[in-house]
């Protein structure tokens, strides 16, 4: 077995202790609507709803470790991020700051604020708040925790560790990018377990970044990133993990506002599931690609469910949103899971 294997089962033995392997499902519907053999991993089903909580579990193991006296902790966040950071900073005794933009999800604020977090609003999107709470780590003497950081990828990784063991010979993986801890996780799986998979990123059309990038071969930075996918809306890569989508995926696929809301309909629809925007991104960029994956096995990974009443309910109203073979476009060709 080598290091890097080793590191990630570690890796899982932390997560182990508060989250069970999540499932990995073959939808029936799904299948059909694709017209292929497609797997969702349901990282809605942990404690926060989302796959974040991988990497606050680890990083915060890490640093009670190598700094058992550290005061508390910052963070910035749209929300699954400081969800994360606050559960396992409380199963640690550590106090936790979370920075949020004005505006943030309501209901993702008041997570954070039910699993222990001290929230602060500052800034008008994610950038501006990680800048503030930069600041705040600095007045405070608090330990600020990046989001982006390898201990935090290598939290993250665990879900793919357990997708890859699961599902054999998987071709194509779709995986959403923020700011990057989820995709560079399924790169350390894969090459970890030695596999030939299919790497692909999703950003959304409102939030680029990262497609930018990969596309120029450097990291490139936008004005805005404004989507219903706030898991998405980084306008500002990682040089780092730029570093290691540029090595490890195969293209990153752009996903439209329509397309997002379209995927978490047909989620819904197909699974029962409850996705958030960025949750369904990876089924919209399957959707999207259709026509290049026949007689592949594939598949999505629902990243999280965290998504507000209003806005659910908005995407479920849309027109066009009718749940019939016609109107979502369901093959007539069976497809085994």
């Amino acid at each position: 077995m080598s290091a890097a294997l080793d590191a990630l089962d570690a890796a899982a033995a932390v997560v182990r202790t508060v989250v069970p392997p999540t499932p990995q499902y073959c939808w029936p519907l799904l299948c059909r609507r694709l017209g292929v053999e497609i797997w969702v991993k349901h990282e809605n089903h942990t404690p926060i709803g989302a796959f974040k909580l991988r990497g606050g579990l680890v990083y915060l193991d890490a640093l009670k470790r190598s700094q058992p006296d550290c005061p508390g902790v910052v963070t910035a966040t749209r929300g699954n991020h400081g969800q994360s950071i606050a559960l396992a900073a409380a199963r640690h005794g550590l106090a936790a700051t979370v920075v949020v933009p004005y505006g943030n999800s309501a209901d993702k604020n008041r997570a954070m604020a039910g699993f222990g977090a001290t929230l602060v609003e500052a800034g008008h999107d994610y950038q501006a708040a990680a800048e503030y709470a930069a600041g705040l780590a600095l007045r405070d003497g608090l330990h600020l925790v990046r989001p982006f950081d390898p201990l935090l990828v290598r939290g993250v990784a665990t879900y793919s560790l357990e997708l890859l063991r699961a599902v054999e010979r998987i071709d194509t993986v779709y995986v959403p990018i923020g700011l990057g801890s989820g995709i560079c996780g399924m790169i350390a799986a894969r090459e970890a377990l030695g596999l030939g998979t299919e790497i692909v990123g999703v950003v959304a059309a409102n939030a680029a970044a990262y497609a930018l990038s990969f596309a120029q071969g450097a990291p490139v930075s936008t004005n805005s990133a404004d989507t219903i996918a706030d898991g998405l809306a980084c306008r500002v890569p990682d040089p780092d993990a730029f570093e290691t989508i540029r090595r490890g995926a195969a293209r990153i696929v752009t996903v439209s506002e329509a397309e997002i809301g379209a995927a978490m309909r047909a989620l819904f629809a197909d699974t029962h599931n409850v996705a958030e925007g960025a949750g369904a991104a990876a089924l919209a960029a399957a959707l999207q690609e259709r026509d290049r994956l026949a007689g592949k096995r594939v598949a999505v990974i629902l990243t999280g469910g965290n998504v507000d009443p209003d806005t659910f309910a908005g995407v479920l109203a849309e027109a066009g949103a009718r749940q019939t073979g016609a109107a979502v476009g369901l093959s007539d060709s069976a497809v085994s899971c």
